[in-house]
């Protein structure tokens, strides 16, 4: 059973990687590329190789992302390598499709590039959240996003913000197009905005306090159904001076619904207080980092 577990939670994982790089090709060759609009990391450095030399992203994609997929096999493990590697090269799939499919006309035609901005820049950063969520990246300044996150707690987008904010600069020796500059920027604010939506929505949590006259079913079904720990507080209600159980839980915001569902199941009277929380670090949440 484990063992199928572990398969299916796999499966899920290659299930959304695979989604989530089709949106992101769909957003550069639909949009961003035909415009002339230039992103960061792999992505940008292969667009500005099209423009100058019409080798298609597909390729160069794949070829930028040979050395930096050593250093993440070295640096980050196996198992995150792999599932870059994988990344990677459907990215690139799709990529070739993309563009043999759009070429060089906007996925709609006649849209504003400001909308193309916006359209374009979001698919991205929300893409490449969810590669992020799910334990994987698309290479490129990424693995180096993803490298730093490890030993620094810092935003995810505001990393890829400052690199790509190098990368675009410096094309505009290649590009020398002032208009397109622009765009540019507005393309990685979006996209790095969209990435910490995704990102930090999926790891708010919130804290819990449940009274209930059936605190110890409660606490048994959380325990047992969402797989989160229940600490026991003894108190007294000053109204009546009656003695109550009070249960502390700190869950994810996704899981809120669920628990709640259960208090109500188990006690309809139950009086429940739900409380955001700015940031939950230990065994089940996030690592503690330098």
């Amino acid at each position: 059973m484990k063992g199928y577990n572990y398969f299916w939670e796999e499966l899920k994982s290659y299930i959304a990687v695979t989604i989530a790089t089709f949106i992101m090709a769909i957003g550069w060759t639909g949009f961003l590329i035909p415009n002339h609009m230039l992103g960061g990391g792999v992505s940008g450095i292969a667009a500005v190789l099209y423009w100058s030399t019409g080798l298609p992203t597909g390729i160069s994609i794949f070829g930028l992302n040979l050395v930096l997929l050593i250093i993440s096999i070295k640096s980050l493990g196996w198992k995150f390598s792999i599932r870059t590697i994988y990344a990677v090269f459907i990215m690139s799939v799709f990529f070739s499709i993309g563009q043999s499919y759009f070429g060089d006309a906007p996925c709609i035609p006649d849209l504003e590039p400001i909308l193309s901005v916006f359209i374009g820049a979001g698919l991205s950063g929300i893409a490449g959240g969810f590669v992020f969520l799910y334990g994987s990246s698309t290479g490129g300044t990424d693995i180096i996003i993803m490298m730093i996150n490890r030993k620094r707690d810092i935003s995810l987008g505001k990393l890829s913000l400052i690199i790509n904010i190098i990368i675009v600069s410096s094309s505009y020796i290649i590009t020398k197009d002032p208009r397109a500059l622009v765009y540019s920027y507005a393309v990685l604010m979006v996209s790095s905005y969209m990435m910490d939506v995704v990102i930090n929505g999926s790891k708010q949590s919130v804290q819990m306090f449940i009274f209930s006259s059936k605190a110890e079913a409660i606490a048994d079904r959380i325990g047992n159904e969402i797989h989160r720990g229940v600490t026991f507080i003894k108190g007294t209600g000053w109204y009546n001076k009656k003695d109550v159980n009070i249960l502390m839980v700190i869950a994810r915001k996704t899981e809120q619904t669920l628990i709640t569902q259960i208090v109500k199941q188990e006690d309809n009277k139950a009086f429940l207080s739900i409380n955001t929380v700015m940031g939950v670090y230990g065994n089940g949440f996030e690592e503690i980092k330098k």
